[in-house]
């Protein structure tokens, strides 16, 4: 079991995409996170609503905490 629990806290895109995606390079897992979030409906929606746009490269914590509850913690 993973000692440290995951903060929720503003992260850079590809910061919690490796979080999520820890073998691979941060520009694959910056990829693979923005497939995931587009895939998702309800949290691409939930995420737009709090300023989210295709482009961003810094995700404030509510933004993280939208991700989070749709894919668990990292």
């Amino acid at each position: 079991m993973n000692e440290e629990t995951f903060k929720v806290r503003a992260y850079g895109f590809g910061e919690l995409a490796q979080l999520y995606f820890p073998n691979i390079t941060k520009k694959s897992a910056s990829c693979q996170l923005r497939k995931w979030i587009f895939a998702n409906r309800k949290m691409t929606f939930n995420l737009i609503k709090i300023g989210y746009k295709t482009n961003t490269r810094l995700l404030s914590p509510a933004q993280v905490k939208v991700i989070i509850l749709e894919l668990g913690e990292p």
